[in-house]
């Protein structure tokens, strides 16, 4: 167990927070792992109907620990053994990204290296006022990781290059207009916002959810038209069989808000 990750659940949502206030968040291996192993859980706990990643203090996450990095003794691993480990922390950004149920990063001030991918891997972004990202990888000697190159690329397409190359800082209005972030909220009411987004999203068809996000990824990741059709037509009649898709059907004829009930 460790402090440096702090899980909350209540009403449906699970809030994890990157918990080294001191450091800006910057992950450390018991962190990360943390992190990973808490994903790995909420995937599959049907109590946890959305994932909210945030991070304490000041800051969401200013990346690696550049001065672990600095005092780490590198050759008392080798590169197999150390790439194997690195991937399985990268595992993070995979689960935020598809499992089947909405992630939320509500971020604050630096949003930077790891701490980027990290949040550009959830489906949904709420930044503050205060919010400063960048990629920062190329300023310390390092390619980048955690999907970095993947979600810039998807976000930004041929922009991508000159932000991964060039590591810009930028304000919260500038992600914002880059497409980065999803919508931005003056600092004092970020928290408020992000739990009240979670809660809409935690109160929805789950089930649902699920598959538009599972749609949302095959076509990102290459699914031809025919293919994306193949997904939408099966998860759709799927999405047709649930008890949640009924209670929504009748709510709309008696003209009230649905009860969803997650079957």
């Amino acid at each position: 167990m460790t402090t440096e990750l702090i899980e909350h659940l209540e009403h449906g949502v699970l809030t994890l927070t990157l918990n080294r206030p001191e450091r800006l968040n910057a992950l450390t291996v018991p962190m990360t792992e943390a992190l990973l192993d808490a994903l790995r859980r909420a995937a599959v706990d049907a109590r946890a109907r959305a994932v909210v990643l945030t991070g304490a203090g000041r800051a969401f996450c200013a990346g690696g620990d550049v001065k672990a990095m600095a005092e780490d003794d590198a050759a008392s691993q080798t590169l197999e053994s150390r790439t194997l480990q690195l991937r399985e922390h990268m595992e993070c950004s995979r689960l935020l990204h598809e499992m089947p149920k909405p992630t939320i990063a509500v971020a604050r001030g630096a949003v930077a290296g790891a701490g980027l991918s990290l949040a550009l891997a959830c489906d949904l972004l709420l930044a503050s006022d205060t919010l400063k990202l960048t990629s920062a990888f190329a300023k310390v000697g390092l390619s980048g990781d955690f999907g970095s190159t993947y979600f810039l690329t998807h976000l930004l397409g041929p922009r991508a290059r000159a932000f991964a190359l060039l590591s810009p800082v930028l304000k919260a209005d500038e992600a914002l207009a880059q497409g980065l972030v999803t919508r931005v909220v003056p600092d004092a009411e970020l928290d408020v916002e992000g739990r009240a987004l979670a809660q809409q999203l935690a109160d929805g068809p789950s089930i649902t959810l699920g598959h538009i996000k599972a749609n949302l990824n095959a076509a990102e990741q290459g699914a031809t038209l025919a293919q994306a059709l193949d997904h939408e037509a099966i998860r759709h009649i799927r999405c047709g069989m649930t008890e949640d898709h009924q209670e929504a059907a009748r709510a709309f004829v008696e003209k009230r808000a649905p009860k969803f009930v997650n079957r």
